[in-house]
Protein backbone atom coordinates (compact mmCIF):
# COMPACT_ATOMS: atom_id res chain seq x y z
CA UNK A 1 0.00 0.00 0.00
CA UNK A 2 1.29 3.44 -0.93
CA UNK A 3 1.35 5.78 2.07
CA UNK A 4 1.08 9.55 1.51
CA UNK A 5 0.98 12.47 3.91
CA UNK A 6 -0.91 15.63 3.03
CA UNK A 7 -0.14 18.80 4.98
CA UNK A 8 -3.32 20.80 5.51
CA UNK A 9 -2.94 24.55 4.92
CA UNK A 10 -6.31 25.64 6.30
CA UNK A 11 -9.13 24.24 8.40
CA UNK A 12 -10.14 21.67 5.78
CA UNK A 13 -9.76 20.59 2.15
CA UNK A 14 -12.54 19.33 -0.10
CA UNK A 15 -12.24 15.63 -0.89
CA UNK A 16 -12.03 16.00 -4.68
CA UNK A 17 -9.32 18.67 -4.29
CA UNK A 18 -7.37 16.50 -1.84
CA UNK A 19 -7.22 13.71 -4.40
CA UNK A 20 -5.86 16.16 -6.98
CA UNK A 21 -3.38 17.86 -4.63
CA UNK A 22 -2.07 14.52 -3.36
CA UNK A 23 -1.39 13.45 -6.95
CA UNK A 24 -3.90 10.59 -6.99
CA UNK A 25 -5.72 12.07 -10.02
CA UNK A 26 -5.07 14.80 -12.58
CA UNK A 27 -7.89 17.21 -11.74
CA UNK A 28 -10.64 18.03 -9.28
CA UNK A 29 -13.12 16.82 -11.88
CA UNK A 30 -11.40 13.44 -12.04
CA UNK A 31 -11.52 13.39 -8.23
CA UNK A 32 -15.28 13.96 -8.34
CA UNK A 33 -15.68 10.99 -10.68
CA UNK A 34 -13.69 8.73 -8.34
CA UNK A 35 -15.81 9.79 -5.36
CA UNK A 36 -19.05 9.30 -7.34
CA UNK A 37 -17.93 5.76 -8.26
CA UNK A 38 -17.79 4.89 -4.54
CA UNK A 39 -14.11 3.91 -4.53
CA UNK A 40 -12.95 6.53 -1.99
CA UNK A 41 -13.16 5.97 1.77
CA UNK A 42 -12.68 8.48 4.58
CA UNK A 43 -11.83 7.04 7.99
CA UNK A 44 -12.91 3.57 6.83
CA UNK A 45 -16.31 4.55 5.41
CA UNK A 46 -17.19 5.03 1.73
CA UNK A 47 -17.65 8.76 1.08
CA UNK A 48 -19.97 9.82 -1.75
CA UNK A 49 -19.96 13.59 -1.10
CA UNK A 50 -17.52 14.99 -3.66
CA UNK A 51 -16.79 18.13 -1.65
CA UNK A 52 -16.79 16.54 1.82
CA UNK A 53 -14.65 18.57 4.20
CA UNK A 54 -11.53 16.61 5.10
CA UNK A 55 -9.80 17.77 8.26
CA UNK A 56 -6.50 17.01 10.00
CA UNK A 57 -6.42 13.50 11.42
CA UNK A 58 -8.52 11.96 8.66
CA UNK A 59 -7.34 9.02 6.59
CA UNK A 60 -8.47 8.82 2.96
CA UNK A 61 -8.07 5.56 1.05
CA UNK A 62 -8.44 4.84 -2.66
CA UNK A 63 -7.39 1.45 -3.94
CA UNK A 64 -3.90 0.79 -2.60
CA UNK A 65 -3.28 4.46 -1.75
CA UNK A 66 -3.64 5.73 1.84
CA UNK A 67 -3.51 9.49 2.48
CA UNK A 68 -2.95 10.67 6.05
CA UNK A 69 -4.09 14.29 6.47
CA UNK A 70 -1.93 16.18 8.96
CA UNK A 71 -2.35 19.66 10.44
Amino acid sequence: MQQLEFKLRGEFVELNQLLKLAGVCDSGGAGKVLVAEGVVSVDGKVELRKTAKIRAGSVVTLGDVRIQVIG
